[in-house]
């Protein structure tokens, strides 16, 4: 009987650790699509409940709205510190540390199913906010917490669960390995690409095998005509743009705070701050008449595939109802909001263009104002594209989101999730330390 060699073993050891990573990497890719799956499902219910109390009670969001703001934020920073806000920050910061400890405060299963509880409470009283963001940071959180079987490749699996997040949220799976590359980790790690896609595709082909094969926003098969509606690129690009910089130098100023009264005041009252945040989200509501509440999703997909236009005040509305929701502490995400304030800027832009196809130009002020906010212009047209499966705007959205990510830059000029993020590392830096 023969006994394998030192190098056999060794080999034996090697190739059991590499298909041990493998299997993580996949696994993890199952779990973070299962989880963005029963998020969305439960996202539409915590919104189809709420759409039925303000429709039998218009001004019921005066009430429900501000107190929901408020308790949101008590639970947040009592007893699920940094699961406020997208998560995506948190993402991105985890990342960057290098004190397991400091990472596990970022992304952990506790601070996971905070935020699944407090998005969906979010959308159950009214506010502006996404489940998109937040299930980056579960899927990061999930990965992190397999991470204990692999502790080498802790960042690319945070990574590989932030990717899988967005593919999965979205089923988008393209747009979740660029949004891996270009927003999560600004590089191609050669070492954990393929893992990364790996993740990807087990959370992706989970959410299908869940939800079946569906375009995020519907179908839209509508392109630009040959001639003026050309115009409409560039002054997407720059409307969008510019709206999208001010929202992120909005939120930057307030996650650094200020030094006058004012700002002291909302440190000293977060609670306070919080239900002012939901009466103005509340009054906004009203004066949309119910339509900016929740994601967004459900009017923007029903004016892509009807072809009619988005209510006058419906982008400047939801923007407004956006900042207030992100600005007052609680958890949610601003991704679908910002497809909505940009598609609503869209139909505002159409209007200028007589018999100009109004889904093509929604889709470019989409696209503008996501580049403006996030300033990941490949990103922004890829799940774009990918997320209304329409080919035929690939370049004119590549155009619009380059304009707009430039344009951003005159306001602020760095891309919000990134420009939060270095808060975290701060403190978690000091932590760690």
């Amino acid at each position: 009987m023969t006994f394998p060699s030192h190098h056999q073993k060794r080999q034996l050891k090697i190739v059991s650790a590499r298909w041990q990573r493998r299997a993580i990497f996949l696994l993890g890719g199952i779990a973070v699509g299962g989880a963005a799956v029963a998020l969305a499902q439960l996202a539409d219910l915590a919104q189809i409940a709420f759409a039925a109390l303000v429709s039998k009670f218009r001004y019921a969001s005066l009430v429900v709205t501000p107190f929901g703001f408020a308790l949101s934020v008590f639970l947040t920073n009592n007893f699920f510190c940094n699961a406020q806000g997208s998560g995506i920050p948190q993402a991105i910061a985890a990342r960057q540390l290098t004190d397991w400890t400091a990472r596990k405060s970022l992304v952990s299963l506790r601070v996971a199913a905070g935020k699944i509880i407090l998005t969906l409470f979010g959308l159950l009283c009214g506010a502006s906010v996404g489940r998109e963001g937040p299930t980056v940071q579960i899927g990061a959180s999930v990965m992190f917490a397999l991470g204990r079987f692999s502790p080498r490749r802790q960042p690319g699996l945070i990574l590989a669960g932030a990717a899988a997040g967005v593919a999965a949220a979205f089923n988008t799976p393209l747009a979740g390995i660029v949004f891996g590359i270009e927003e999560m980790s600004r590089a191609f790690e050669t070492r954990t690409s393929s893992l990364i896609i790996g993740a990807v595709i087990a959370a992706g082909l989970t959410s299908l095998a869940l939800m079946g094969n569906y375009a995020y926003f519907g179908t839209s098969a509508m392109s630009l005509r040959n001639g003026i509606d050309w115009l409409a690129i560039p002054l997407c690009g720059v409307v969008g743009g510019l709206a999208g910089g001010l929202f992120s130098r909005i939120l930057i100023a307030m996650a650094q705070g200020f030094s006058n009264p004012v700002g002291r005041a909302i440190k000293r009252y977060p609670l306070g701050f919080a239900v002012a945040c939901g009466v103005a989200a509340a009054v906004c509501g009203i004066a949309s008449d119910g339509t900016i509440y929740g994601t967004g999703y459900s009017q923007v997909k029903a004016a892509l595939e009807s072809g009619s236009p988005l209510p006058g005040n419906f982008g400047v509305l939801k923007f407004l109802a956006t900042t207030f929701a992100s600005i007052s502490g609680m958890p949610g995400g601003i991704f679908s909001p910002s497809l909505a304030v940009g598609a609503g800027i869209g139909s505002d832009i159409a209007s200028l263009f007589h018999g100009a196809p109004l889904a093509a130009i929604m889709l470019l002020g989409m696209v503008s104002y996501f580049s403006g906010v996030v300033q990941a212009p490949i990103t922004a047209f890829v799940i774009v594209t990918e997320m209304t499966d329409n080919h035929t705007m690939v370049v004119p959205l590549m155009a619009a989101a380059w304009i707009a990510h430039a344009s951003s830059r005159l306001i602020c000029r760095e891309g919000v999730y990134h420009a939060l993020a270095k808060g975290f590392v701060e403190r978690g830096q000091k932590g760690g330390a």
